[in-house]
């Protein structure tokens, strides 16, 4: 009895133990889930119904699955995976589609060549069938370094940076953009995106209110001014160009609009409401929604660049949705419930449509996106930000969980680096880890890129309470407070260092540097939560 007694006594001292050790370093357990995690293919195209995503994918986080064509006469197959260091590593498969997930653990980081073999019955080599080069890239190893500062005060820091720049000033001598800023012949992205930061200035920071609400008032003034007239297909809508700054050299983009780029300006026009109670900011962005309504097709979908004049589409390429049913959601919170049934519809066609076949493709201006092949120009600004949308409905079902977790885990594997193999030959650091690269075609950091990915990993950690979530997400916010420059504010768009010359030509945009602001101000009303890690990241 006594033996039972203090055999009983000394487990609990052991669990006791072990629970303050994980208390005090969750990133033991934290990593050791995430190595488990990585295990897990995504979408894997082994299994039957899963579409061959990755074919244009360079590297992987996350054990991947590929597919190959049969060979006549083979009874199996042989996959040979040799990396830059160490032993290579084989195993056989029945067919020629099979994932890496049981050798995944033994290949290290860095570049890989697999070859695939036919084999058959005897076990002879019949002959190579296809060869592949990738990357097995670092995994999520916490803690990362912590914050550079408080989270509100870089947030307000990063607000003042664009609000006293000279060109964002111009706009309170009256309702003209200020050139010397180029972005600005991007309207409704950054012209919005200035309305939207003036008026969290005039928001966040009372003494500033006057002098932000002129500057919004008159860029929205711009806005208006330069939008389609009520009588025409798209009624209301800003354009997506203007002046030939940067469009010129672009012949595709000339007299032509991105279907969804009005959001940004009905956003704008929606925080000039909020703040100011004035209800023909709210009209206008009504109208622009009610354009969306007529110009969406009966199965759902838009397209993704028109005429700007006729609002005929250009092209066949149809447009990734999840800004406009953001939008929608929106304008319903006003009560405008004549926008549910073409959310619903825009929703149906998402899920049908892209998320079916996994092709989260790029929806950039100044991408040309004619004769890009399926997968050829993938995005986590596609991915993430709809994980987020399914994650954040009111009542998110078992469909939804799975489709934001599979567009999370594939924006965190083809686009997260939480490492760099190698410096310069200077011996420092190109790029600055952790960080999230924009798309295939622009393999570069970019802060709105971890924005997307911090936010789906914390719409997630909110729903379901994981704590890996939050530890990734926390190390994407805790590296843009770092990657401001705590003399101006300035959030650096892109996460590369560059030297004298080529920094002067540095580009800004106002409108990703709004949405690190935003983020960092959701980190702060989070604190608490993330104050769970913070122990662990001294």
């Amino acid at each position: 009895m006594r033996t039972h007694t203090i055999r009983h006594a000394l487990c609990l001292l052991l669990f006791l133990s072990l629970l303050t050790a994980c208390q005090s370093n969750p990133y033991k357990a934290l990593n050791a889930q995430a190595k488990r995690e990585y295990r897990i293919p995504i979408r894997p195209c082994s299994e039957e119904g899963n579409p061959c995503w990755n074919v244009f994918a360079k590297k992987f986080i996350y054990a991947p699955a590929f597919s190959f064509p049969e060979a006549e006469g083979a009874s199996g197959y042989r996959f040979t995976l040799t990396p830059d260091t160490g032993d290579p590593v084989s195993f056989r498969s029945a067919g020629p589609a099979a994932s890496l997930a049981a050798v995944w653990d033994k290949l290290p980081c860095g570049n890989v060549n697999l070859t695939v073999d036919a084999v058959g019955r005897d076990g002879e080599v019949l002959g190579q069938i296809a060869e592949r080069k990738f990357v097995k890239d670092f995994p999520f190893e916490g803690p990362y370094p912590g914050p550079a500062s408080d989270y509100r005060d870089a947030a307000l820091k990063g607000l003042l940076y664009i609000h006293t720049l000279p060109e964002i000033q111009n706009w309170t001598k009256g309702p003209l953009p200020d050139m010397q800023y180029r972005h600005n012949t991007y309207p409704c992205k950054i012209i919005g995106a200035t309305i939207r930061v003036e008026c969290l200035v005039a928001s966040l920071m009372p003494a500033r209110k006057e002098n932000a609400l002129a500057i919004a008032r008159n860029a929205a003034q711009f806005l208006i001014d330069q939008s389609r007239s009520p009588e025409e297909p798209l009624a209301y809508f800003p354009p997506t160009y203007y002046s030939d700054l940067l469009a010129s050299g672009k012949s595709w983009n000339q007299g032509k609009t991105m279907t969804l780029e009005a959001v940004n300006a009905g956003h704008a026009f929606l925080d000039l409401h909020d703040l100011t109670g004035e209800g023909a900011w709210l009209d206008r962005a009504v109208e622009i929604g009610r354009t969306y309504v007529r110009l969406q097709r009966p199965d759902g979908s838009l397209p993704i660049k028109v005429d700007f004049a006729t609002g005929e589409p250009v092209n066949g390429v149809s447009a990734m949705l999840q800004p406009l049913l953001r939008y929608f959601v929106r304008l319903e919170g006003y009560g405008f419930d004549e926008f549910a049934p073409a959310r619903e519809k825009g929703e149906r066609w998402m899920d049908e449509v892209a998320v079916k076949t996994f092709d989260m493709t790029g929806q950039f201006e100044d991408v040309n996106v004619n004769g890009l092949k399926p997968y050829q120009n993938l995005t986590n600004c596609t991915a993430a930000p709809y994980a987020s949308y399914l994650l954040t409905k009111p009542s998110p079902d078992a469909k939804d969980r799975t489709h934001a977790l599979d567009l999370i885990r594939m924006s965190e594997d083809q686009f997260v680096h939480w490492a760099y193999p190698e410096r310069t030959e200077d011996g420092i650091w190109k790029r600055y880890a952790p960080c999230v690269h924009e798309q295939y075609s622009y393999e570069m950091p970019v802060n709105a890129s971890a924005c997307n990915v911090a936010n789906a990993w914390l719409d997630w950690y909110s729903l379901t309470g994981d704590l890996l979530s939050l530890a990734k997400a926390k190390a994407l916010i805790d590296q843009t407070t770092r990657m401001q420059s705590p003399e101006s504010g300035k959030i650096a768009t892109c996460w590369e260092w560059r030297d004298a010359a080529a920094d002067r030509r540095r580009s800004f945009w106002a409108n990703c540097s709004l949405r690190s602001v935003m983020l960092l101000l959701r980190a702060d009303a989070m604190k608490d939560d993330l104050k769970k890690l913070e122990r662990s990241s001294d």
